[in-house]
């Protein structure tokens, strides 16, 4: 795909409990046909997906990135004692974006992790037409390969009780897991991926995990084989839970795309600009749909 000249322009975004995030619109040069929202990986700031927003808004897209409350530009001075739950990103922050960019044209969401688990938490999904997702999977250690799973549970059983006690946050810096985060996303995130399911086998989001499961939206969900976080059993496990939502599933394979390792985050690297005209390729088809079917 050619490219054009972008303009990023940051703005602020005020969720439904007055909480204030930031945000960045990425426009082409010309008029855009659609605008997708980024809804980035758990403790990855908006910065990371930079580089896919240049290049889908340059190929006629305005894209909208956000930091998550608790991240990035979204978060408070002093991260300890900051109050929230891991579902507020998706209940608050992503439906706050969907009201803020919805006009009459198509609406799409381009997911990483987090952004392709927890989208039938958003109070407004019916307004977004389609989502495509990288790397999104229910995160149980039992769907890991069995060294990543010792050292997975390592890491909620040992190492983040004991470092998130003495630093009063996650240091998701220091542990490899991007940037430091409340310990309502550790709590949170801790408790969902102890399910097979993620969140829709929590005891306490059943009439949550029910709403979800009704949300009827195209969605393509693409994990790569070497992603040890999200294989496709376990992202096949999770979208067992959307049970009314019509899912293309895709198996990445590395050395057939003559693509470098990917891992959990190398869907966003420029590297893998492939992978993202795949997804442009699939929103411009669903922007035809949409024009057809009114």
């Amino acid at each position: 795909m050619s490219r054009a000249p972008v303009t990023a322009s940051p703005f602020a975004i005020t969720a439904s409990d007055g909480y204030t995030l930031g945000a960045v619109r990425y426009t082409g040069s010309g008029p855009a046909t659609a605008t997708i929202i980024v809804g980035g990986a758990t403790g990855v700031a908006q910065r990371f997906y930079r580089r896919f927003a240049e290049y889908a808004a340059s190929n006629g897209y305005d894209v909208v990135t956000v930091d998550y409350r608790g991240l990035g530009e979204s978060a408070p001075a002093d991260l300890r004692g900051f109050d929230m739950d891991y579902g507020d990103w998706a209940r608050l922050d992503l439906d706050a974006v969907i009201g803020a960019v919805s006009d009459a044209r198509p609406l799409f969401i381009v997911g990483h992790s987090y952004g392709g688990v927890a989208f039938g938490l958003i109070p407004n999904i019916a307004s977004v037409d389609a989502i495509y997702t990288f790397g999104s999977g229910a995160g149980w250690h039992g769907w890991m390969p069995r060294q990543e799973a010792a050292r997975v549970l390592a890491l909620w059983h040992v190492a983040g009780p004991i470092l998130t006690r003495l630093r009063g946050v996650m240091p998701g810096a220091m542990i490899g897991l991007g940037s430091d985060m409340p310990l309502g996303v550790y709590r949170g995130w801790k408790r969902w991926v102890s399910y097979r399911r993620n969140f829709f086998d929590v005891p306490e989001l059943a009439h949550e995990a029910g709403i979800a499961a009704q949300v009827s939206i195209p969605v393509v969900a693409a994990n790569s084989v070497d992603d040890v976080w999200a294989l496709p059993r376990s992202r096949d496990a999770l979208m067992s839970g959307y049970a009314s939502v019509d899912v293309t599933a895709i198996d990445i394979v590395p050395r057939e795309r003559g693509l470098g390792p990917i891992g959990h985050t190398g869907y966003f690297k420029p590297s893998s600009e492939p992978l993202w005209a795949d997804a442009l390729d699939w929103l411009n088809g669903q922007t035809r749909r949409l024009a057809t079917t009114g």
